[in-house]
């Protein structure tokens, strides 16, 4: 198995800054979830949830980080890597933004970023996965210079897997 160099978790790009998961944080993470639309989870939930990433960047080496507008000090979303449905190997590109900053080019920002640090640590290829109907994702990860590959289908309908390979 190929060793990795560990993911940079504080990324600044000209408008943004992204930086490992606070205690803080917890609040902004329950109220961007809470727009999902899938109901609010409870505080207690979202203090472990911040608490899981933090330790999911521990023990695999790969981060998914909250963003912050660097002007406005403001938590929008997070982006970095996740296994999710791919290998920490060949991890997969993860972010949601708050719809308030939907449109201003911060989700394509923040992923460059990401793209970059991740190429940096040695990997190869990138994956990501979106639902047909996202088409803001779409977007974004075509600027990001990722490619269709497949289609796949899970409880929740159709899956479209995207891949980026990273220069060596």
């Amino acid at each position: 198995m190929d060793v990795y160099k560990t993911m940079a978790t504080h990324l600044e790009t000209a408008r943004l800054t992204l930086r490992p998961w606070t205690d803080a944080d917890a609040g902004d993470l329950r109220e961007l979830f809470g727009e999902r639309g899938t109901g609010m989870p409870d505080m207690a939930e979202a203090k472990r949830d911040v608490e899981v990433l933090r330790e999911r960047t521990e023990s695999s080496g790969i981060a998914l980080l909250p963003v912050q507008r660097r002007a406005e000090g403001d938590f929008i979303g997070y982006c970095g890597l996740v296994i999710g449905r791919s290998t920490l190997e060949e991890p997969e590109i993860a972010y949601e933004l708050f719809r308030r900053v939907h449109g201003f080019g911060y989700a394509t920002e923040a992923g460059q970023a990401v793209v970059e640090a991740a190429a940096a640590t040695g990997r190869e290829r990138l994956w990501a996965t979106v639902r047909t109907w996202n088409t803001a994702s779409f977007r974004v990860l075509d600027k990001l210079g990722f490619t269709r590959d497949r289609v796949t289908e899970d409880e929740r309908g159709e899956l479209v897997w995207l891949t980026r390979t990273l220069a060596g």
